[in-house]
C-alpha cells in the first residue's frame, strides 16, 4: 500500500497531542481510544487486524489481527480519513505525561521497533507488526522486552514515551545497560539482549530488577524516564488499604478496601 504523506505539528509539554494534517482522500492509522478530536469531513471507520494490511483479503486481515492480538493490543485499527475537499485536522493524544517521537521511517531504513504499547498513530500504509527476540534468555526473562512491535514503511509514525525521553545513539560496539521497561524504541541494526544483574545481595535487594537489556551498537535508540508499569506500581503501592471487614467500610473505602479488606 502507498503512504500517505502527511504534515503534523506537537503540541504540549509534558502531556503532548499531535495534529496531522490530511489532504483530501489522506488517511492516518490511530490506536484504539487515542483520538482527542477530528474536524468535520474526517471519516472514521474501524477495521479488523493491521489497517495496512485490509487489501489482502480475509487471510490478510486475520494476520493483521492476530499480529496485534500478540503484542497486546487491541484486534480493531481505527482509519481517519480526509473525505472533504480541502485539508482536514486530526489529532492523537498521549495516554500519559510523557512525550510524542515522530519517526520518519525512511530515514531509519523503514523499520523501528518499539515497546508493544507506545505506538500511538501513523499514516496510512506504515505496517504494524512484531519482533520477536530471537534469544531464548530474552524470551524467559525479558520482561516488557520480548515481544515488541515492529513499524514497517517510509511514512510518518508517531510513539509515546513516559516521562522525559533520551535519544541515544550507539557506536560500533558500544553497550548500554538498560532497565527493560525504560527501553522505548530502538533502530532495527540494534542487537538485543538480557543480562543478569549479578550478585545475589544485588539481585535481592538492589531494586532495579533481577535482568538488564543490553542495547548494542551501532545504531539509535531511545529510552523512556517513567514507563507506565513503574508509575502504575507506585500508586498502587501508595494507596491506602481498608483494614477489616464491613460492607458499609468497603462501600467508603472504595475499589482497593473491597478487594484487599475482606469483602470478595
Amino acid at each position: 500500500m502507498a503512504m500517505d504523506v502527511i504534515d503534523y505539528q506537537l503540541h504540549g509539554d509534558d502531556m503532548q497531542f499531535v495534529e496531522i494534517e490530511l489532504d483530501p482522500n489522506e488517511a492516518a492509522i490511530g490506536e484504539a481510544g487515542s483520538m482527542m478530536y477530528m474536524e468535520d469531513g474526517i471519516q472514521m471507520d474501524t477495521v479488523f487486524g493491521d489497517a495496512s494490511a485490509q487489501q489482502g483479503g480475509l487471510f490478510g486481515k486475520l494476520l493483521g489481527a492476530g499480529k496485534r492480538l500478540i503484542t497486546g493490543e487491541s484486534l480493531f485499527t481505527t482509519i481517519f480519513t480526509n473525505k472533504g475537499v480541502g485539508k482536514r485536522k486530526v489529532a492523537f493524544a498521549a495516554p500519559y505525561t510523557g512525550k510524542i517521537i515522530p519517526f520518519d521511517l525512511r530515514q531509519y531504513g523503514g523499520t523501528i521497533i518499539c515497546q508493544k504499547d507506545a505506538f500511538l498513530c501513523a499514516a496510512r500504509g506504515v505496517s504494524l507488526g512484531i519482533a520477536f527476540q530471537k534469544k531464548i534468555g530474552v524470551g524467559f526473562f525479558g520482561g516488557e522486552g520480548f515481544i515488541m512491535q515492529k513499524l514497517d514503511g517510509d511514512g510518518l509514525a508517531f510513539v509515546h514515551s513516559g516521562g522525559a525521553m533520551l535519544e541515544r545513539r550507539l557506536a560500533p560496539g558500544e553497550v548500554l545497560r538498560v532497565d527493560t521497561g525504560c527501553v522505548v524504541a530502538y533502530t532495527s541494526d540494534i542487537a538485543f539482549d538480557i543480562q543478569y544483574v549479578g550478585g545475589v545481595k544485588t539481585a535481592l535487594f538492589g531494586g532495579e530488577g533481577l535482568f538488564f537489556a543490553t542495547l548494542s551498537g551501532p545504531g539509535t535508540v531511545w529510552l523512556q524516564s517513567l514507563p507506565f508499569a513503574r508509575l502504575a506500581s507506585r500508586i498502587f503501592a501508595a494507596a491506602p488499604v481498608k483494614q477489616g471487614g464491613g460492607g458499609s467500610g468497603g462501600e467508603q473505602g472504595g475499589l482497593l478496601g473491597n478487594l484487599f479488606g475482606g469483602d470478595n
